[in-house]
Order: C-alpha cells, then structure tokens, then sequence
C-alpha cells in the first residue's frame, strides 16, 4: 500500500511540475548558498537537530541581500517519521541599496513533519510545516507541503562516494489571500563524499504571487550539508536534502 501510494505521489508530482508556467518577473539568475549542520536521530536517539546559514543573492554571487540563520529540534516518532520544532530570524534587504536598512525583519517559528519512502532507488520525502512568522512585528500564518525525490546514479544507496540527483517541488499556502502565496521547484546535481559530507548545486525556480502581481526568479542554488554521526549510533539510510 506504501508503495502504491508513492508511486502515485510521484507521478502527480511529476505532472505538476511539467504543467507549471514560468513567466519571469526578475530576468537575472540569482544565487542560494546555504550551509547546514545536521544532528541526525537514529535507531538508539530519537532525539536530533539542526542549524542553517543561509544568503541569497539578486545576481550570481553579486547583490547579496537576503540572510537566514535558524535551527531546531527533532525527534523521530517511529522509523522513517521525524517531527521538527524550528525557529529562525530572516532579513531582506533591497538589493538595488544595501548600505539602507532592512526592508524586512522576521521572526519565524514553525512545527513539522517528515515522512521518507524508499522505493528501490527512488528516495521521497514528504515535508508538512505549519509557520507562524512576525513580520516588522506583523503575524501572519503559512502551511508548506514539500515532495522531495532523491535517486542515487552509482549505488543503490546513499553511500559514501555517491553521486545523485535531487528534484523537489514545495508549495505555500496561507489563510489569507492570496491563499496559494508560492511554488519552489528545484532540480539538482549532488555528491557524497562520506559518511558525514555532501554538496548540491543546481536550479531553482521561486514563484511568487500577490493579489497584485506574480512572479517567477531563477537561480543556483548550491547547499553544503555535514551530518553529525554519533558514534554508538546505528546507521541508516537518509535523505540529503536541504532543511529550507
């Protein structure tokens, strides 16, 4: 039935991406660089966590105007079920006058849940978040369902000195219009190294929409992730993909 039921999952996020229409708002490629450290839970502790750097730039390593800095806490509620408790702080700055102050300041909480299905190669992930965010003090909701699809090229598993490929497809939504706020689809090429290390770098499309306007910004998004391995711990096999 699990199965059934990821496969089915695949092919509709599959058809969702491909009936996406782009229609660029900001033509210049903007980048991701984004740094995470990962305390994993395993078999003997259920308890993990995490933090992440994160900057993103208007132009290609140019223009740098938006940062993250986050973490959370994690526990895993049963085999491949992790839940998450998050919190973070964001700015944004105009990219066309960085020396000017923020235009704005958030504050971030958020809960989720991660469910991973691994069908043969094909590595999914499931992400469900709920946010609360204050931004310039104002509160508003968010509610964010993520498809994470990870194939390994050289090994059937993510092992040390794997190559794979990384496609995922995020959706935001929240209780005031516009209700359906955003579309994040990436496709990436990553690495790795070892039991500890891994890097991707590949495209990412942001699609914003407003009652206003919308619009879609391309970049490259590269992500650097180390994995803490407890020594007593017992190994598994996990996702590499990013905590954004």
């Amino acid at each position: 039935m699990l199965k059934n039921t990821g496969y089915l999952t695949l092919v509709l996020f599959m058809l969702t991406v491909c009936s996406l229409k782009v229609n660029a708002q900001n033509y210049k490629t903007g980048t991701w660089a984004i740094a995470t450290v990962v305390l994993p839970g395993d078999s003997t502790h259920k308890w993990g966590g995490y933090i992440e750097l994160q900057s993103r730039a208007n132009e290609l390593f140019n223009q740098f105007f938006y940062y993250e800095t986050k973490g959370g806490v994690s526990y895993d509620i049963a085999n491949n079920y992790t839940a998450l408790f998050g919190t973070g702080r964001y700015v944004t700055k105009d990219f066309t006058n960085l020396d000017a102050p923020p235009t704005v300041q958030e504050f971030r909480m958020w809960e989720q849940l991660t469910i991973n299905s691994f069908l043969d190669r094909i590595k999914l992930e499931h992400r469900y978040r709920a946010e609360q965010r204050w931004l310039n003090g104002i509160y508003r909701n968010r509610f964010r369902y993520r498809l994470n699809a990870v194939i390994p090229i050289n090994h059937k598993k993510i092992s040390p000195k794997t190559f794979f490929v990384s496609i995922f497809d995020e959706v935001f939504f929240n209780n005031k219009a516009p209700h359906f706020e955003r579309n994040r689809f990436s496709a990436a090429l990553g690495y790795q190294f070892d039991k500890s290390l891994s890097v991707q770098a590949g495209y990412l499309d942001q699609y914003n929409y407003s009652l206003t306007s919308a619009g879609a910004k391309n970049n490259l998004a590269i992500t650097v992730m180390y994995r803490i391995n407890r020594k007593n711990g017992k190994p598994k096999e996990h996702i590499p993909t990013t905590n954004d």
